[in-house]
């Protein structure tokens, strides 16, 4: 083989290495979500419309939930408080709701996500002055949103009018594309993507993988760390909002399970714990993976006790060996 061949060759399998480890983990979750289809619906005794919907609904607010801590995680970071606070938006949405036409509902959603921004830039504003880990200090702020949303609401309550529950409910006219996946996609596009290959996302993922490179490089730091919060506070927002549509109730403490699972799911999605690689299709695929096997456990009679363990289980599997097939891709 010539020499320009060979170095054809070396760039073109170095390509096709980068590509399977940037790339490899997201497609393998979307094959493992395709995969559980035929095995969920052999157990289900309902229409195929009548299941999409089912998961969809059920999987909405955890796919914004996991689509803020991946923001946040790609910045380093890492934020406990997000289930809490969609559990503030939930009970105030719900509370005001009630009584509010579609339109009025729309605005007073859009002035809550302007609000969740604000509180996630508070959040990342104290860990960039303080240095305070972001563990302790998002570990605090969820007892604080914890205690906002019980001082909202004491107990479930309010509503949501029937168009805005809409949003969440049904299918796209006469497809059997659920509305729910619908306003993933289009808040994925609306939020994230103008953003990621701009200067904000790039220097999101800079920041992750190495602040000082990142601060010698001309990077605002801390600014870029507290941006990452407040896109996550926007996020979160949706998904508080994705609670309040999706079940027409507001609840303080509906968002108890979201911290851990966004968790989950941004680790099920391939978005690495120490910043800096990952996207939010990933994370997305995850939270619908861990949504429809929480339901397969179901309806194979399983306790739901033991529910959580498996699921445990199988993310700590595909964690180990996502690490093995990392190591031996960058040997």
């Amino acid at each position: 083989m010539s020499a320009p061949a060979a170095a054809i060759a070396f760039r073109g399998t170095a390509a096709w290495r980068r590509n399977l480890r940037l790339h490899g983990w997201t497609v393998a979750v979307w094959l493992v979500l395709l995969a559980l289809v035929p095995y969920w619906r052999s157990l289900s005794q309902q229409d195929l419309e009548f299941d999409l919907q089912a998961v969809a609904i059920d999987a909405l607010p955890l796919c914004f939930a996991a689509m803020a801590q991946a923001v946040i995680v790609i910045s380093g970071g890492i934020d406990l408080s997000i289930g809490s606070m969609m559990g503030v938006v939930n009970v105030l949405s719900a509370k005001h709701m009630i009584g509010m036409s579609f339109r009025e509902a729309l605005a007073f959603s859009l002035l809550i996500l302007v609000l969740t921004a604000l509180a996630g830039a508070f959040t990342g504003l104290i860990i960039t002055l303080s240095r305070i880990p972001d563990i302790v200090v998002t570990l605090g702020m969820l007892f604080v949103w914890q205690g906002v949303a019980l001082w909202i609401m004491e107990i479930p309550g309010g509503g949501a009018p029937l168009q805005y529950s809409d949003l969440a409910l049904g299918s796209v006219g006469s497809t059997l594309i659920p509305n729910a996946l619908v306003v993933v996609l289009v808040a994925f596009a609306l939020v994230w993507l103008p953003l990621r290959w701009l200067r904000p996302g790039l220097a999101i993922y800079a920041v992750g993988s190495n602040r000082t490179a990142a601060y010698l490089s001309g990077i605002g730091v801390a600014r870029t760390r507290v941006g990452a919060y407040m896109l996550g506070g926007v996020f979160t927002g949706l998904g508080g909002l994705a609670l309040t549509a999706s079940s027409g109730i507001g609840d303080p403490n509906a968002g108890v399970t979201y911290t851990l699972n966004s968790v989950a799911a941004v680790v099920l999605g391939g978005v690495a714990l120490v910043g800096g690689v990952g996207g939010l299709i990933g994370p997305i695929a995850a939270a619908l993976v861990l949504t429809m096997s929480k339901i397969i456990l179901l309806l194979r009679g399983t306790d739901p006790n033991y529910a959580n363990v498996y699921q445990g289980a199988l993310i700590i599997f595909v964690v180990v060996i996502g690490g093995l097939l990392a190591r031996k891709t960058r040997s």
